[in-house]
């Protein structure tokens, strides 16, 4: 992705999470661990679904996929964040600071669109279960996948290359941890209207699509459990959909909260706070939830352990 910039500015500074220097090093511990116990999370979620074969489901196909993006995701933002606290100046260049944007874009596209497949997963087997094989084959569910992926990248394409058409003269200094959108549009001496409009409907589309497609699965789903008679399949029903809902929620909840675009240096400070949940703690709860909420897994953890040794 070649970056060309025609403004005087050729690299930006991170201001962090909080300019407070007694706060540096708590905080440096604390996303530390959290960092650590995200990779770590979806590492063993990925482990457990490639070391198990009756994992080797479509459900699990997208939530390993799942667990991966949250590690690539972790990976654009964090060691940067991390580095924040240590040092006097968080400095980034203009072509990392795009490469930083570019990732974040594609990676939370891309989780969208397969949150929205796993909810579309969720409908077919519990709505359709005669013909769940042969919806839910291998090829189809690795074009939903490549589907997701690339739509992922598109959008990112587009955002990334909106924002190296502004021109950056007057500062550059970001009030973030991270490459975000707004923080970035604040900082330009251009015109940002196309840039705006440009995002708004990227987003508009990504979650109203993907916001249609989850309503409609769970509505058609809860129609469904409504008319089941057996309290085993009503239990089974609610147990493979509460983890998704959740994660969700989570997802979009804070999402929505951190990409309202700020009007004042108090809603800046506030769209930092949310975003921090959105970044680094949804990332590390994906494992824990599907692990807490699921039998299977935790059979499946407790068989690996002790095979391990054994």
């Amino acid at each position: 992705m070649a970056v060309k910039n025609d403004s005087s500015v050729t690299e930006f500074i991170l201001v962090g999470l909080t300019d407070q220097p007694e706060l540096q090093l708590p905080l440096f511990f604390l996303f530390l661990v959290n960092y650590m116990l995200t990779v770590l999370g979806n590492l063993s979620l990925i482990s457990l679904i490639c070391l198990n074969s009756h994992f080797h489901t479509p459900m699990y196909f997208f939530l390993f996929n799942l667990s991966f993006i949250d590690i690539c995701y972790s990976f654009v933002f964090t060691p940067k964040m991390l580095i924040s606290f240590l040092s006097e100046r968080n400095i980034i260049s203009f072509k990392g600071c795009m490469t930083q944007l570019f990732f974040f874009c594609f990676f939370v596209n891309s989780e969208c669109y397969v949150l929205t497949a796993m909810a579309y997963d969720r409908y077919v087997a519990i709505c359709k279960p005669l013909l769940y094989t042969v919806t839910m084959s291998p090829q189809n569910c690795s074009l939903l996948m490549s589907g997701s992926f690339m739509m992922g990248f598109a959008g990112a394409m587009v955002h990334t290359g909106s924002m190296i058409g502004l021109a950056f003269c007057d500062s550059n200094i970001i009030n973030h941890y991270m490459c975000d959108i707004f923080p970035l549009l604040q900082l330009s001496c251009s015109s940002t209207y196309a840039n705006e409009l440009v995002i708004s409907v990227i987003v508009s589309t990504v979650v109203v699509v993907s916001g249609i497609i989850i309503s409609i699965s769970y509505a058609l789903i809860l129609f469904n459990i409504l008319h089941i008679s057996s309290t085993k399949g009503l239990s089974k029903a609610f147990s493979t959909c509460s983890s998704h809902i959740i994660m969700v929620g989570l997802f979009y909840g804070f999402g929505l909260l951190t990409h309202i675009k700020p009007s004042s240096a108090g809603s800046v400070d506030q769209g930092k706070f949310f975003s921090v949940f959105y970044t680094n703690v949804v990332p590390m709860l994906n494992p824990v939830i599907y692990s807490l909420r699921n039998t299977d897994v935790k059979l499946a953890l407790k068989k690996t352990l002790r095979r391990i040794t054994n």
